[in-house]
This record gives structure tokens, sequence and C-alpha cells, in this order.
């Protein structure tokens, strides 16, 4: 396949990804309209973030046992079909209560972005040429919801809060065709069990078979073992335990922005809905900074597994995680000290491009860590951080308007930056003992 072909579908792939986790994040100025036409309090339409991200974090339990099964095509396809009809319920909803059901579905529809299109990207690519491609993929979920209020503010900000979703669904509409026409099926053991079927139809010998037909595969059981054992990672092993719990709060303090933001910026600067929207780009900006630097991180690796041989430590990928440990509480202080009314607000703004750049390199570390350490479970490895991360996202926009009622923001703000201070000696931690812990880890290679 020429490289061309395999960019463009990583590019629909990713742009995939960014519409699902833009989707999640799109309700964020939508809030205010869905209080009034339903008549309830703003803090239940902010369950429409909540519900959305913890459909996000169930969904991979089910769709990546699927697509060992079935292919990667087949579950992008299904999913994006049943992503683009549920939310035209959502569109038309007549009341809150099938608002914030469909809102958990269509999250759940939309998950097998976060939990397969990772496979499809290290099916295109060697070992030598994946870094970019995969680099490309890893961020676009992060910036979807750095998105989401950037757009949502616009259209709530001039129209009604149901074109929010009518926007979303030509979106999701443009994407299930691209997947259709433009993303073939790139998963090796599915693809040689088709090649066995057509011979043994054109040749009418029944001897061809592929691996993948001789071999016993239940998909019940692998949906049961996808369902337990990222909770046994989690429960067994304090290593993974603690790097899905860093990641999830770091997740969880993007997702807490949507209703921080409007506090530092609506309230201390008087900024409309829109231009509050505007304010995520600092985060945004940090991000694709941090992806420009990809180049120096892939010849840093080269060297560091050049000096080991072979089989270089999975360690070495938590180079990357040290330096978004540090930039997190330092970004995040910076912005609390910086909300004060008589501080421009660019400053915050320039504050907050640190943290999204810290976003990238903690999770770009963290993944590769995950899948390298715990090669023979990496799928479940990935699902623990996928379902821990979604919790944490759900959860903290919930108790983000009282503790900045209550902190001021400020004190709420410091106090998030606080927490990321506290988890930033772990790449540091697991750089050195991670061997050892690994040793004596059940599941890690």
């Amino acid at each position: 396949m020429a490289i061309g072909k395999k960019w463009l579908i990583v590019l629909v792939i990713s742009s995939s990804a960014l519409c699902v986790t833009c989707a999640s994040s799109i309700a964020s100025f939508s809030e205010t309209g869905i209080a009034q036409s339903f008549h309830v309090s703003r803090e239940v339409t902010i369950l429409s973030i909540s519900l959305f991200v913890e459909g996000l974090g169930i969904g991979p339990l089910l769709v990546g046992p699927l697509s060992e099964v079935y292919g990667r095509n087949i579950v992008y396809r299904v999913s994006y079909l049943l992503f683009f009809a549920f939310t035209w319920p959502i569109v038309f909803a007549p009341n809150i209560a099938v608002f914030l059901v469909f809102r958990f579905i269509t999250g759940f529809c939309g998950s097998a972005f976060l939990s397969v299109a990772g496979g499809s990207v290290s099916d295109l690519f060697d070992n030598r040429s994946v870094a970019n491609p995969m680099a490309v993929y890893t961020m676009s979920p992060f910036i979807g919801p750095v998105l989401g209020p950037l757009v949502s503010g616009f259209i709530n900000q001039n129209v009604n809060w149901r074109w929010t979703y009518r926007v979303l669904i030509m979106w999701i509409f443009v994407q299930t065709f691209a997947l259709y026409i433009l993303v073939p099926e790139t998963y090796e053991p599915v693809l040689t069990k088709r090649k066995a079927a057509r011979l043994r139809k054109s040749t009418g010998d029944q001897n061809y078979y592929a691996p993948l037909d001789k071999k016993d595969v239940s998909v019940w059981k692998s949906i049961e073992v996808s369902c337990y054992k990222p909770f046994q990672l989690l429960l067994y092993d304090r290593m993974a335990l603690l790097l899905d719990t860093w990641n999830a709060l770091i997740l969880g303090i993007l997702y807490l922005a949507f209703q921080a933001f409007p506090f530092i910026f609506e309230d201390n600067h008087g900024f409309s809905p829109e231009f509050t929207g505007l304010t995520f780009l600092g985060i945004g900006i940090g991000m694709f900074n941090a992806l420009a630097t990809q180049s120096f991180w892939n010849s840093l690796f080269a060297r560091k597994a050049a000096e080991y041989g072979d089989h270089p430590p999975p360690e070495i990928r938590l180079i990357m995680g040290q330096v978004g440990g540090v930039l997190a509480p330092i970004s995040l202080f910076w912005l609390a000290f910086t909300t004060y009314p008589h501080v421009h607000w660019i400053v915050p703004i320039i504050a907050s491009v640190p943290f999204g750049t810290a976003i990238y390199f903690i999770y770009t570390s963290t993944f590769t860590y995950l899948v390298t350490a715990y090669r023979p479970i990496a799928a479940s490895a990935m699902a623990s951080n996928s379902f821990l991360r979604s919790a944490f996202a759900a959860v903290f926009p919930l108790f983000a308007t009282p503790m900045y009622n209550r902190l001021g923001t400020v004190g709420a703000t410091a106090l998030l930056a606080g927490l990321t201070a506290l988890m930033a000696p772990l790449p540091f931690i697991f750089y050195r003992i991670g061997g050892r812990l690994r040793e004596k880890s059940p599941f890690a290679a």
C-alpha cells in the first residue's frame, strides 16, 4: 500500500476520533439553553458531558474483543453508523431524560475510536515508521475536547442550542461516508481469513485455512475477559493503577475546565460564550507545540534504544512523561495566580499552553509504556486506562461549580495544580524502579 494511502487512512481515523471526543465537550455551552428548554437546573445538564464520557469509558470493553474476531473495519462502520443514528434523538429530544439517555448511548457507540483505532495505525506502519502517525492519532482524541467549547460557544451565542447537535450530525455524516469509502480492513488475521475463504471458493479445495479459522474464538468469552481483566490489573498491579490514576487526573482537569473557564473569563473579564470558547485555544496550541517536538523524541528514543541493543526497556518512554509531569503543575499554578480580574485576560490563556503540551507528553509516554510493559495484555492495559480516565472526566465537571463558588478561581485552580504536583514524581520513580516492579508483576512483560 502506498504511503500516501496509509496516511489518508490515518487522517480519516484520527478525524473520526476527533469528532467523537469533540461531541463530548460540544455540550458545554449548550447547557444554559437546555436548562431553559427542559426546565431543569444547570447541574443536571452537566450530566450531558458526564454520561457521554462514561459511555466512552465502558464501550472499549465490548468493541475491543469484537474487532479481534470480525476485524477493525466492520467495528468502525457499525459504531459510526449507530453514532450517527442515535444523535438524531438528541437533536429532537422532547425531555431531559431522552436527551441524557441518548448522550450516553452515543458516547458508547463512538468509543471504538478510543480503543480500536490505535491498532489500525500499528497495522499500517512498521515499528520504524509508526511513531509519527501514532503521534497524530494519539493527539486527535485530546484536541476534540478543546475544539468542542470553541464550536459550541459560537453556535449557542447566535442560535438555538439544538443547532449544536445539528452541526454535529452533519460532521458525523461526513465521517461515516469517509469511513465507508476510504478506510479498508487492516487487521492481518481477518485479511488472511478472507483470503483463505476466497481460495476455498475459487479452487474448490477445502484445505485452505487461516489461523483465525482454526482458532476456537468465543466472542462472549473474549468479552468476559475484557470486562474483568482491566479491573484485575488495576486491583493487583500498583504501577498500572498509579499511572492510570495520573492519566485520569489530567483528563478530569481538562473536562473540569469546561465549567471552570466560564468562571475565569465570563465572570472576571466579561467574555461572551463565543469568546470564552476561544480561550481553549491555549490548550490546543500547547498540544500542537508538543506534536512538533515528536521528531526530537523519536531520535532520543532511538539513541536510548541503541544503548540497550535489541530489547530496550519500556521505561525509556517515560522520559517524555517526566517533562509532562513537570509542566502540568507549573502551568496550573501559573493559571491559578493569573485569574484575578485585574490581570490581563491573555495571561491565563498563555498559562494554559504548557498544560496542553503536558497532556500530549503524559498520554503519549504512558500509552506507549503500558502497551510495551504489559504486552501480553496490552488491550486490557489500555482498557483499564480508558475506563479510569473516563470515570474521572465524567465526575470532575459535576463538582466544578461548587468548588469554584467556594474556593474562588485562585484557590480551586491551585488545588488542582497541587494534585498534579503530587503525581508528578511518578514517571521519575517508575523510570528508576519500573524494571524491578515488572519482574514481580503477574501481568507485565
